[in-house]
């Protein structure tokens, strides 16, 4: 009964306290609402993409891509994602010497580490298993260079 009474007392003192006026919300719908409000401008309503993303526009850069599984995003793992997402592109394509003018702004001003976390599990969330896995397995060999 001591032990049972200790587990119980433990437990309890690990777990997170919520209040009445607290609400537990889906990971998936925050990143999704987070995204609506940070990201779809440019990245499309539906990760669609902007129009002819593949082609420079006016200023040379090239259009925001789709997050979906027809675009790229899926082709690098979760760090280097994060990465960009909270320091811009530029300064992440700048301190790999990559020589390329992105558009994608710095989102640490505005977005916490939790939140970028919340929105790139929301765009992974729409890919395909297939795509999912092989995304993965990029996050898994990022992680162990």
């Amino acid at each position: 009964m001591q032990v049972i009474r200790a587990v119980v007392v433990s437990a309890a003192l690990w777990a997170p306290t919520v209040s009445a006026s607290d609400t537990v919300t889906d990971p998936i719908e925050t990143g999704r609402t987070l995204y609506d409000a940070h990201c779809a401008a440019c990245h499309g309503a539906e990760l669609e993409g902007a129009p002819d993303w593949r082609s420079p526009g006016p200023d040379g850069r090239l259009p925001p891509p789709p997050h979906d599984e027809s675009g790229h995003t899926w082709h690098h793992g979760d760090a280097m994602l994060f990465d960009y997402v909270q320091r811009g592109g530029q300064a992440y394509l700048d301190d790999l010497g990559v020589e390329f003018d992105s558009g994608m702004p710095a989102f640490r001003e505005i977005l916490t580490d939790a939140e970028i976390d919340a929105i790139l599990a929301f765009i992974r969330s729409t890919w395909p298993e297939d795509i999912r896995r092989i995304q993965a397995e990029r996050t898994e060999r990022e992680e162990q260079d």
